[in-house]
């Protein structure tokens, strides 16, 4: 995954503000009084215009495997074998029409849908899977479980495993396919800007390519074109979500995936006819993760008690505006709410705020307050450490800030850095950082969730790139309990077994869970209309998620 859909905006530079104001000179819908200017105003409003609050500025990479890949790539241009939609459960055929796995749980055929063409007219092959799959875990790993990927006649593509794997369908269902008449010829996969992109989705053209902004134009072959009913998408670049909340203010884009404080007041307020919002609570878990290969963050009780120094409902109500509720001891979102474990969450004591509790625990430890209220390590140092977060997510700051105070009333001193998004990025991947505020998979099943915080099989060396268990955490136990969940064909044994990883999860406290992530959305109805709701759940209205894609071939221009 895109890490970077998780990342929020903290602040805008007074040039990135004035860059701002150019970008929605040039993008209103109302821009102008003169023949000319309502000409171009016109032939606007058949573009879906959406802001990116977390980049100030665009390159033009659409390379997936690219760490700075530009929006809408994974979304517009290429597509998965099937969509899973966290807001109602369903699971959507895609590129392909149908599946089967095996009785004995080690393999899986995906049949590909008849028709599919890529923008450039070439049919799409098995050929296409088998090279994605070896290009992704060459680039990027993971897909341990996978023995080989192979062709099975003109349509089909044969997906066989190590051992049984039962979490296999939505892992494999859910990367995107690229071509492979393209990239098989390209010498770098990893690092080719792929600036001109071949890709089966609704809009993959791309045209008037900015520093600040970006237009996709529609697939010219594109295998559901009744879907195609906007004439393309309009993205704009902003530093911070000052800049794009600005923009969702005034009118001036269609959708507004971030962050906004006070959204009544400051954006529905000002047309309550057309503007809506809708945050479900099945994003992923926000994790302050602790860096487990320094001390003390190796110790389960300092984890648990710097978790009960926390006070979660004051993190959720000023760094989360209320959009959200306070983790609990299962370290499930939302999206897994009929999966937890009820006990587990009955009898949680450590994502409590009880701050009496947590100078026992590191009193306990051997970690001492000294005269000055202030508590030591036990080489002596001072007990103090750094919070990263990117200084784009002005939400994730005002998280941290709170946590800091928080834990200066257990005598522990922790101070917030805010660097850019990539280099607090690279520092996770690395195991170069203290701690940080961290999202986390958010599949269908709870599996990689529970992989990705206490799996071995996760874990990287210090220095060796990770994508996933930053706080390089893991616990043979839960290794066992993943393996039984990997084998496990039905879904009744699979609770049982999540219920254990969830009193696994409890007791030794990898990470310190805060919150559900929202799925931020909110839409200006005037000009676009089929925007999923509360009540019409067909998708969220995350811009990054596997389901962005079902709202754009839903949306249709207002009559």
């Amino acid at each position: 995954m895109t890490q970077a859909r998780f990342l929020r905006s903290a602040r805008i530079a007074a040039a990135g503000l004035a860059m701002g104001a150019m970008v929605l000179t040039g993008c209103s819908a109302n821009a102008g009084n003169t023949g000319s200017a309502k000409a171009d105003a016109s032939a606007q409003t058949a573009l879906l215009t959406i802001p990116r609050e977390d980049m100030g500025t665009f390159v033009r990479n659409f390379n997936p495997f690219a760490p700075t890949v530009a929006p809408m790539t994974q979304q517009a241009i290429y597509e998965s074998l099937l969509i899973y939609n966290p807001a109602n459960g369903d699971t959507t055929p895609w590129l392909a029409s149908e599946w089967k796995a095996a009785e004995d749980g080690k393999s899986i055929i995906f049949t590909l849908r008849d028709g599919v063409k890529w923008s450039d007219g070439q049919p799409l092959v098995p050929a296409d899977v088998v090279t994605t799959f070896a290009l992704q875990k060459k680039i990027k790993g993971g897909y341990d479980y996978l023995d080989t990927v192979t062709a099975e006649g003109t349509n089909q593509v044969k997906f066989s495993f190590k051992t049984a794997w039962s979490p296999a369908l939505f892992d494999l269902g859910q990367l995107s396919i690229l071509p492979d008449h393209v990239w098989s010829k390209i010498a770098d996969p990893e690092k080719d800007a792929n600036e001109k992109p071949v890709g089966t989705g609704p809009y993959t053209e791309v045209d008037a390519f900015q520093a600040q902004s970006f237009v996709l134009k529609k697939n010219p072959n594109y295998w559901q074109p009744e879907k195609q009913k906007i004439a393309g998408i309009k993205m704009l670049a902003f530093a911070g979500n000052d800049g794009a909340n600005l923009a969702a203010a005034n009118g001036d884009v269609d959708w507004a995936p971030q962050y906004m404080p006070n959204i009544e007041k400051t954006f529905i307020s000002k047309d309550p006819d057309h503007r809506k919002y809708w945050f479900p609570p099945t994003g992923s878990m926000i994790n302050w993760q602790l860096n487990t290969t320094k001390a003390p963050f190796n110790d389960t009780d300092v984890r648990k008690a710097l978790s009960m120094a926390v006070d979660r409902d004051q993190v959720t109500k000023i760094g989360m505006s209320g959009y959200t509720k306070p983790a609990d001891c299962t370290g499930l979102s939302g999206n897994y709410e009929t999966w937890k474990n009820k006990e587990v969450q009955d009898n949680c004591e450590w994502t409590k705020l009880n701050v009496d509790e947590a100078n026992k625990l590191l009193d306990k430890a051997g970690y001492p307050k000294g005269a000055d209220g202030k508590r030591t390590l036990k080489d002596g140092k001072p007990f103090e450490f750094k919070i990263s977060v990117g200084a784009a997510s002005s939400d994730w700051l005002s998280v941290a800030n709170v946590i800091a105070q928080n834990l200066a009333e257990v005598g522990v001193t922790a101070k917030v850095d805010s660097p850019d998004w990539a280099a607090v990025v690279a520092g996770y991947e690395t195991g170069d950082f203290d701690s940080g505020i961290v999202w986390t998979a958010n599949d269908p099943s709870p599996y990689k969730y529970f992989a990705g915080t206490m799996g071995t099989s996760t874990v990287k060396p210090v220095g060796e790139k990770a994508f996933e268990n930053y706080h390089r955490f893991g616990d043979p136990k839960a290794d066992a309990l993943l393996t039984e969940f990997a084998a496990a064909a039905d879904e009744d044994t699979q609770h049982d077994i999540a219920d254990k990883l969830q009193e696994e999860y409890s007791a030794v406290a990898p990470t310190i869970p805060l919150f559900a992530g929202p799925e931020w959305g909110a839409y200006n109805n005037t000009r676009f209309t089929g925007w999923p709701t509360e009540e019409n759940p067909y998708a969220t209205l995350s811009v990054r998620a596997p389901t962005t894609v079902l709202v754009l071939t839903s949306l249709e221009p207002a009559k």
